[in-house]
């Protein structure tokens, strides 16, 4: 049976975040205002231990929302030092934890490698410069490059966060990002395309009209194509598009933006919407059977059957099969 990987999240919302990026308020973003200190790091992991099976789980603990290598580095020490006793028991196999490719360096990483942290994920955003000045990320795309090469070079894995839509930002531009994370080696990425969060810089911006955001079907747009460099380069998208917190969905705290619920199962419409349009040139035929990969099944659907209903327009009846010998994008179809 395949082992299930599970990530039990910290946050630590703004902490020891030098700059204020124009799009940022994690407390809104990610749902949780409280700092945790290192005995409720202790409780949440417990917590969480009691709902993720204990057989065939690879289990972490990853901090977010911040930027864990520039808290002081005795706080730093204590978080890390909290775990040490799940990892020792082996409830827990390691440490994530995000922070800034500008607070990356060799004595940072010697330490972080003695208390069993795993994997590194940098908030790059992206790889042009002109983005990341008007952005007030206060970091260079240089600063991105020297942080990723140290991390692989001490053996850590690396991840590196993306967002497109953002000032001064393209479907070009977001294309060059995602080829950079490529040659950088990442091995995770997340993809997050800009949001204009109540009492944020940008939201400044955006009532001013100096900053309009992505329409929806732009953002699925942009991050398919993203999405697909980055996963043909066998990388791990582990997340796409933001997490929805009470705020975001209720609380008034979004104000505009291409945010949606369901945000990763448009986007794999979106791919498997032009993966299924060579059947459009196909001679018309009553009946068509496609046979898919199990787990991509609902997406070849398409979100509320949008590809299904694509191709209904040409044939009378449409139907989707699993196939366990297919993976990946692939597929093939049955015309009657």
């Amino acid at each position: 049976m395949k082992q299930k990987h599970f990530t039990i999240p910290v946050f630590i919302p703004m902490q020891a975040c030098p700059f204020r990026c124009i799009f940022c308020d994690q407390e809104k973003i990610s749902g949780h205002v409280d700092i945790p200190g290192p005995g409720d790091v202790v409780r949440i992991i417990e917590k969480h231990l009691t709902t993720i099976p204990s057989s065939n789980s690879i289990i972490e603990v990853g901090f977010f929302g911040g930027t864990f290598t520039g808290l002081p580095i005795a706080t730093q020490q204590s978080y890390l030092e909290a775990i040490q006793p799940f990892i020792k028991n082996k409830l827990v196999v390691g440490i994530r934890l995000s922070t800034r490719p500008d607070f990356i360096d060799k004595e940072k990483l010697k330490m972080l490698k003695e208390y069993s942290v795993q994997t590194i994920e940098l908030g790059a955003q992206s790889m042009e410069d002109e983005v990341l000045r008007k952005s007030g990320r206060g970091h260079s795309t240089e600063d991105t490059v020297k942080a990723s090469k140290l991390i692989v070079e001490h053996g850590f894995r690396l991840g590196l966060q993306m967002m497109v839509g953002l000032p001064g930002d393209s479907a070009e531009r977001s294309v060059l990002t995602a080829k950079s994370f490529v040659k950088l080696n990442a091995q995770d990425v997340r993809i997050y395309p800009a949001l204009v969060i109540k009492d944020t810089p940008l939201e400044k911006l955006f009532n001013s009209g100096k900053f309009l955001p992505l329409d929806l079907h732009k953002a699925v747009e942009v991050v398919a194509k993203v999405y697909r460099i980055l996963e043909e380069a066998g990388i791990n998208i582990i997340r796409t598009g933001l997490h929805p917190s009470e705020g975001l969905l209720y609380g008034g705290d979004l104000i505009a933006g291409p945010f949606h619920v369901s945000f990763k199962e448009l986007v794999l419409t979106k791919l498997w919407e032009e993966a299924l349009q060579n059947l459009l040139a196909e001679d018309a035929n009553e009946k068509l059977e496609i046979f898919i990969p199990p787990v991509q099944i609902n997406y070849a659907v398409g979100y509320k059957s949008t590809n299904k209903n694509m191709l209904l327009e040409k044939f009378k009846t449409v139907r989707f099969t699993s196939d366990k010998n297919l993976s990946g994008r692939n597929y093939y179809a049955d015309f009657s």
